[in-house]
């Protein structure tokens, strides 16, 4: 790390020695105090950039903000923290507890750096049966639950719901289409034939009888699949009886769909009807937080989460920043049970009521039924955080390999590949991926559509090499602007270019504009006849390539990289090319807005017979008045 910090202050201006800026630090803190009251509220420790370094909670402001100003008494990491601090903003609030809501919700959306984080903040799928039709569809659903009807999960992932969905299809027969598509149907589809759909689309199933198949459905995702399967077991019986033998087929596969269902459940607890269940491992300076979530008596799934915090931090501290975060978008339930008391149990436990607007129960259960499933979740918790550290030796000792490779000083901690992808210059999009010392960091992806900005060409979409001085030179202008310091972790340590000697040479010309000489380049080219394993590796300083063995495990992971970043440069560049396609050239004429867009491609069928549309047809449509056409047939009509 020492080496690192060496290379990378070059290029920056002269700082402040660290022991000055922390006795800043604490004067800036001691002089809020004065002005600080003594009841409850959240505190923001702010930068001299105004981004926030770390967001507390407290019963007193006043005593717990002037914690910060005794220095001996604070943790180097607290110090550093401090020292950091230009700024101090407080909100009062009435109680603790909403202290303790509005501290989650300003971590979630402020990420600030010295607070423990969690990463992975996407929201989970959900199984909806609709309600705003005659004839419910069953779906896959992310997001807020504005839609009217029922919403059953949450799962853990993807997979799980699309699973469970096919097998519910089977086994009651509801469909899954969008409405659009029901509406416009003639005759049935393939879900039809397949005996995954009723076709109430075309009138194969009444009102009525689909009905009773949504009600069916809604009992079993609501835990009374017992029920659910005596009732399907008993028609069956008496199609057999009446000789239906067809039919009695039919009901024992669709009872067989749903005993996949349930097959699929890893473990399921008596008792345990909606329940979250949390445990926590560390090692290391790192934890593992494994969530299993029970809904309607069965097991919904697990993920593993990997906070963010300092080494230091304790398993009740990260456990308790987990759970606030963790239950800040979503609702909690009735239920959660937990390997260990989090920090601030009880205050947590009021916190989550208020959220849930209902009683919310938090137990550690010592002994019996429902210590089972904290022990399974404890054990997945640790072979996960095992896996992970597993992976992160192996990937640091790559980092090593290729900073020997290309002599370094030091492993590279964050690492920037670049591709650019178009068709003959059109669409033309630049791809930056990044990876770090735990892998991939896809949040910190980036997509840059070419604009052609390089002074003397009007377009750099059909130059490779003017596409990448683009790309690198927007790139690092915004990093020179907003990081000057390099504080934020956002500078690289190496450069990778899918390219050859030639797309160096630009990297370097960016480089030299831009003043920055301690970012490490490197070029990988396809070899002869662009077989993998024959890459070679260009480096601003040397003359001749690198040419590594093919089962070199650096150039396995180089391939890697620049395989990642075609992948997303190629993605990036198709969702902008798809995105012309659809375009429309109504799209560009003021006052034309998506109703009278529908409007006019309804009434003539296409853009283009819009275009060749006289004054007075224009002004037919509805919603299109005498001056919204003449607009439209001016914009079509200009040399006229």
């Amino acid at each position: 790390m020492e080496s690192r910090r060496n290379r990378t202050s070059a290029a920056s201006p002269k700082r402040t020695p660290p022991r000055t800026r922390l006795a800043a630090g604490m004067e800036t803190i001691k002089t809020q105090l004065r002005t600080l009251p003594g009841s409850p509220g959240v505190y923001r420790m702010l930068d001299r950039r105004g981004d926030a370094l770390y967001v507390g909670k407290a019963h007193n402001l006043k005593k717990r903000v002037a914690t910060y100003a005794q220095a001996s008494k604070l943790p180097v990491r607290l110090q550093r923290m401090v020292a950091e601090t230009i700024s101090l903003e407080v909100v009062t609030t009435h109680t603790e507890v909403e202290a303790l809501l509005l501290e989650a919700n300003l971590i979630n959306r402020l990420r600030p750096r010295y607070n423990v984080l969690l990463r992975d903040d996407k929201s989970f799928p959900y199984i909806l049966i609709t309600g705003d039709h005659d004839f419910p569809q069953i779906a896959k659903h992310r997001g807020e639950q504005k839609r009217e009807g029922h919403y059953f999960g949450p799962f853990a992932t993807v997979g799980a719901v699309n699973r469970t969905i096919t097998a519910l299809q089977r086994a009651f027969l509801l469909r899954n289409c969008a409405d659009t598509i029901f509406h416009g149907r003639q005759r049935p589809c393939l879900q039809y034939q397949i005996k995954r759909c009723s076709a109430p689309c075309v009138g194969r199933i009444g009102r009525d009888d689909y009905a009773a198949l949504v009600d069916l459905a809604h009992d079993f995702l609501a835990g009374r699949s017992r029920q659910v399967q005596e009732a399907l077991a008993g028609q069956m019986q008496a199609a057999s009886d009446d000789l239906a033998f067809e039919t009695a087929a039919a009901i024992r596969d669709r009872i067989r769909a749903l005993t996949q269902v349930q097959a699929h459940q890893d473990i399921n607890i008596r008792g345990l009807d909606e329940a979250d269940v949390i445990a926590i491992h560390q090692q290391g300076g790192q934890s593992c937080v494994q969530v299993f979530f029970f809904r309607a008596g069965r097991n919904f799934g697990n993920r593993a989460y990997f906070p963010s915090h300092d080494r230091d931090a304790e398993a009740d501290e990260v456990l308790a920043a987990f759970i606030g975060q963790f239950y800040e978008k979503r609702p909690p339930p009735k239920l959660v049970l937990l390997d260990r008391d989090p920090v601030d149990r009880a205050l947590i436990t009021e916190a989550l009521a208020i959220r849930a607007e209902r009683k919310v129960r938090l137990l550690v259960p010592k002994r019996g039924e429902k210590r089972r499933p904290v022990e399974h979740a404890l054990a997945n918790a640790r072979d996960a955080l095992a896996r992970r550290m597993a992976a992160s030796a192996s990937h640091r000792k790559l980092l090593e390999g290729l900073a020997e490779t290309l002599r370094l000083d030091a492993a590279p901690e964050r690492i920037e590949v670049y591709d650019n992808s178009h068709i003959q210059g059109a669409n033309a999009v630049g791809g930056m991926i990044v990876a770090g010392v735990d892998g991939l960091q896809k949040n910190a992806y980036r997509k840059f559509n070419i604009r052609g900005e390089r002074p003397g060409r009007e377009e750099a979409g059909g130059d490779d090499y003017a596409m990448m001085r683009e790309v690198l030179t927007r790139r690092f202008k915004r990093a020179i602007k907003e990081d000057p310091d390099r504080e934020q972790g956002q500078w690289p340590d190496l450069v990778l270019i899918d390219g050859g000697r030639g797309q160096l040479s630009a990297a370097q010309e960016v480089f030299a504009d831009l003043g920055i000489d301690d970012v490490a380049l490197l070029a990988i080219a396809k070899g002869p006849e662009r077989n993998a394993g024959r890459e070679r590796l260009y480096l601003p300083d040397r003359g001749k390539p690198i040419l590594l063995g093919p089962r070199d495990p650096v150039l396995y992971f180089l391939q890697r990289l620049r395989d990642e970043a075609h992948r997303f440069a190629i993605g990036s560049h198709r969702a902008r090319r798809a995105k012309g396609i659809a375009a429309s050239p109504l799209d560009d004429i003021p006052g034309i807005g998506a109703k009278r867009k529908k409007a006019l491609l309804m009434h003539f069928g296409s853009a283009r017979e819009v275009a060749r549309a006289g004054l007075a047809d224009l002004a037919a449509v509805d919603g299109i008045s005498n001056n919204v056409a003449s607009k439209i047939y001016g914009y079509f009509h200009e040399d006229t």
